[in-house]
């Protein structure tokens, strides 16, 4: 009974998030309690619930101050010097700007927010891209590369995640770091090898190479005048020293330094460096405040969800039923099939959905096969709405990408799909490989 409950409950949840019945917000709260009504649990639901958003309040915490901090250091302009000289590097050859593409982006998606990341580097790109005439479905790519590698600690889906899992992000990241590094290694490369392809459609090469390659100059980025007066360049080191020993900190002291201990001093400290005054700390604080609480609103929300599910018991018997069809030798590869089909998932299951509402069933009936959870959201973390999110219809920043490029969805989609699946499969092997996971 109670695994059918389970499963109706996900299901239902599922179709609503997807067909846009019900926003992720008010679907996570609203059906899980309803369900513990159904199945007789009365004012017990109340217990689950609080269980589940104390179990949050450390990911909430931390996950709110990332994003104020990193807003408030961009604001300052930390980026913007770095930003400048990788403009100013790539000249005109294809085999230096796609690579360029794929660094700025990167740098830039530091703040977790891939939206970001396309309004800065595609407008700053694509004029040069233009010019020089490479395809403007390379800088898609090149850009969607970037943000779809770079799964920090704070991003959407390590916080999901954690979230619907219980789990530390530090024990879920730390493993994950080499392996990074490997897919960061495999997009750059796919960068210079795209930028060589163009070199070699546009004849460039030759006539690039008698001219000494002398690089053109390349247009300077325009700031607004609300941007220009909140720049702080004076401070740019004094900021880059800080964000380095937040993350510094955040990943190898993590087990000793709460995550959201260290995102609260570095907010603070980042406000009375650049922004004194009371009043510009308060503007500074509201401006990013949308973004954070929006974010902490629907993991506290999926508190409600994953207390509920684990307090009535309908995942452990969800998944103590679908253990009965799963011969037990093959539990052990479910983090590796999970790596490999994680990246095309993205393009069925929005990240609410999928990890508040299939992951926590998958994770539980690899644990009953003694696969620990841990390994199960680094499988999904290797593509689910990571590489997997800048060609998912169901995320707004894949249309932003094609807005800002000019390209139409389907010849995104087409171009950028198999580099970001191969993408996810590197890294999954490379978690064979690391020890992170076994075949």
């Amino acid at each position: 009974m109670l695994a059918l409950l389970g499963l109706c409950t996900i299901v239902l949840l599922l179709a609503v998030i997807l067909t846009k019945r019900m926003s992720p917000l008010v679907a996570l709260i609203v059906i899980p309690v309803a369900a513990a009504l159904v199945g007789g649990f009365g004012l017990d639901t109340g217990k689950f619930v609080l269980t589940g958003l104390q179990n949050l309040a450390g990911v909430v915490g931390m996950f709110v101050f990332a994003i104020l901090f990193f807003g408030i250091v961009s604001d300052a302009g930390m980026l913007d010097p770095i930003i400048d000289r990788i403009l100013a590097t790539v000249g005109t050859r294809p085999t230096r700007i796609v690579p360029g593409t794929t660094l700025l982006a990167l740098l830039i998606h530091l703040d977790g927010s891939g939206a970001v990341t396309f309004l800065i580097t595609i407008p700053a790109m694509l004029p040069l891209y233009d010019r020089v005439g490479i395809d403007r479905r390379i800088l898609a790519c090149a850009a969607s590369m970037a943000a779809g590698v770079n799964f920090l600690p704070w991003t959407g889906p390590m916080i999901r995640a954690s979230a619907a899992l219980k789990l530390p992000i530090p024990e879920i990241f730390s493993p994950l770091v080499p392996v990074q590094l490997v897919g960061l290694a495999f997009i750059f490369a796919v960068s210079y090898w795209l930028g060589l392809r163009e070199e070699r459609r546009l004849a460039l090469a030759p006539r690039l190479a008698a001219a000494g390659a002398a690089p053109a100059p390349v247009a300077a980025r325009t700031l607004s005048d609300a941007e220009r007066a909140l720049r702080r360049p004076r401070r740019f080191w004094i900021n880059i020293v800080l964000t380095a020993a937040v993350l510094g900190t955040m990943v190898f002291m993590a087990e000793k330094v709460p995550p959201a201990l260290m995102f609260m001093l570095g907010t603070a400290l980042a406000l009375i460096i650049n922004y004194p005054q009371v009043d510009a700390q308060r503007q500074r604080i509201d401006a990013h405040a949308k973004a954070a609480i929006l974010m902490a609103s629907i993991l506290l929300a999926a508190g409600v969800f994953t207390g509920i599910m684990q307090g009535t018991g309908m995942l452990k018997a969800m998944a103590q039923t679908a253990v009965t069809f799963v011969p037990p030798e093959m539990g052990r590869h479910i983090p590796f099939a999970l790596g490999l089909v994680s990246m095309p998932l993205s393009m069925l299951f929005d990240p609410d959905s999928f990890y508040f509402g299939v992951l926590p069933v998958v994770s539980e009936v690899a644990q009953q096969l003694g696969v620990p959870p841990v390994q199960v959201a680094q499988g999904a973390l290797l593509g689910q709405m990571t590489t997997g999110f800048p060609v998912s219809p169901l995320t707004p920043a894949t249309f932003l990408v094609c807005g800002l490029t000019g390209i139409d969805l389907a010849d995104h989609q087409k171009f950028t799909f198999p580099f970001l699946l191969a993408a996810s499969v590197v890294m999954t092997l490379a978690c064979v490989a690391l020890g992170v996971f076994p075949l």
